[in-house]
């Protein structure tokens, strides 16, 4: 079976649609650049953590990787700026798994100003399962087909 014949695509109308909470934090200071928003930098290292708190939830934690020899490797992402967020502003950023594939997983991060609800930031991702010690990609553990195919159907987060 092939990577497009094994994918699992999201319904319109499941759960998984609004994203769940991967990341809860705030804006200081040294987030700001000169303009006096939060910088590019910041908006990825917050999207990074929202990452591995989704991966975990399904399954992708890091002793589990470290454990068997596995990793993620990001290998497309575009990100959209919708609103500027300022330092004190608090920051959550909802998940949604769009797709998943044998060796495959694109997901949605969208970041929003906790306070006012309003959509700052979108990232789109497009990462790979890997084999650390061979640098290649390789399949899910079904354990983790399984666990995505159950979100994607509404199971939840």
């Amino acid at each position: 079976m092939t990577d497009t014949q094994n994918a699992q695509s999201l319904p319109a109308n499941s759960d998984n649609a609004a994203g769940a909470l991967s990341y809860k934090g705030a804006v200081y200071p040294w987030h700001c650049d000169h303009v006096g928003h939060m910088n590019v930098t910041w908006y990825m290292g917050k999207y990074d953590e929202a990452t591995w708190n989704f991966f975990a939830g399904l399954g992708l934690t890091p002793s589990f990787l470290r454990e068997n020899g596995h990793g993620m490797a990001a290998v497309e992402m575009k990100i959209t700026y919708q609103r500027e967020l300022h330092a004190g502003d608090i920051v959550e950023v909802r998940t949604r798994l769009r797709e998943i594939r044998d060796k495959v997983i694109l997901f949605t991060h969208e970041m929003f100003n906790g306070e006012t609800g309003e959509l700052a930031s979108r990232n789109e991702v497009v990462g790979v399962f890997m084999d650390t010690v061979k640098r290649r990609s390789c399949p899910f553990p079904e354990t983790v087909i399984a666990k995505a195919r159950e979100l994607i159907a509404g199971g939840g987060a």
